[in-house]
């Protein structure tokens, strides 16, 4: 008597899942969480984030390809600004899932609500965050609210930063994910390079450090990063806008630069796994948030 064994391959899923929102929804919050790993930096303050992130998630059955982005600004300023959108405008045009973020303390309108979002037949989970800074009341008259204002997006009440409801969107996205190739290697993290998750610690440590305008007006750049079996040799510059910013940055005695460098310093030892030798200038690129030559320079546009 012949037995015969049956076996069932699943089928591979893979997509491009973007998290769009206002500045400081709690966007790089959740990728960071949704991956396990620290990729985007996070402040208290908007606009932390300024290029597209990649944030890859793996297993033998799927690859999540989660995208943190810039906040929308509806009115930019720069055109730093602009090219930030510009970072935005691309994530609608190649996401098979979206992640719509908005606090709970959020009064939207229709008007705020990308008409991307409104017009799209992409499936929208939109993620009601900072829920345990709300009560339950406020919670259920925002979820009211939303399923008025997105009829067509599942809503997920959820905390980030208390890894609360991560599992339930896990899940959501698996059941919209698309059959697919992998995209990425099988242990890729993110597309970035260690070069630009330096420039982007040496930022998070100004952004916490610095008040009012300040940390809006500086970028980093890495010119050199030697990278040995013991110690990583990085020496880096931050760039201000004017004249009077680099006093303000290089503080008393050189007192500032200092902590901000020590800070950033520690965090990239944490970060590559090795001791780190960190040396940091600041020069001025007057009105580089303007100039389109400075921000290609430092990867804003192409």
């Amino acid at each position: 008597m012949a037995i015969f064994a049956q076996i069932i391959v699943m089928p591979f899923q893979s997509g491009f899942v973007n998290i769009i929102g206002k500045p400081n929804a709690g966007k790089s919050t959740l990728m960071n969480a949704l991956i396990g790993e620290r990729l985007s930096i996070i402040t208290p303050k908007a606009q932390t984030t300024r290029h597209r992130i990649i944030g890859i998630l793996n297993n033998p059955e799927y690859q999540i390809v989660f995208s943190d982005t810039p906040g929308i600004i509806r009115n930019p300023a720069y055109k730093l600004q602009e090219s930030m959108n510009n970072f935005v405008e691309g994530s609608f045009q190649d996401a098979d899932i979206f992640l719509y973020i908005a606090e709970v303390g959020e009064n939207p309108t229709i008007d705020d609500i990308p008409e991307q979002l409104v017009n799209t037949t992409i499936p929208i989970l939109f993620l009601l965050n900072k829920i345990d800074t709300g009560n339950q009341e406020q919670v259920e008259k925002k979820v009211q609210l939303w399923k008025g204002l997105l009829p067509t997006a599942e809503i997920i009440p959820v905390s980030a930063l208390l890894n609360f409801n991560l599992d339930y969107i896990l899940k959501r996205i698996l059941h919209h994910l698309p059959e697919g190739p992998l995209y990425y290697e099988a242990d890729a993290l993110t597309d970035r390079s260690e070069r630009f998750f330096i420039t982007e610690i040496i930022r998070e440590k100004i952004l916490l450090n610095y008040q009012k305008e300040i940390p809006y007006s500086v970028e980093v750049a890495v010119e050199e990063f030697k990278d040995e079996p013991e110690i990583a040799r990085i020496q880096a510059v931050i760039y201000v806008s004017r004249e009077s910013q680099k006093g303000i940055i290089i503080g008393h005695q050189g007192a500032m630069l200092k902590k901000v460098s020590t800070e950033a310093r520690l965090a990239m030892e944490s970060f590559l796994g090795k001791k780190v030798f960190l040396a940091v200038q600041v020069k001025v690129s007057k009105d580089w948030r303007d100039s389109e030559r400075q921000l290609k320079r430092f990867g804003y546009t192409s």
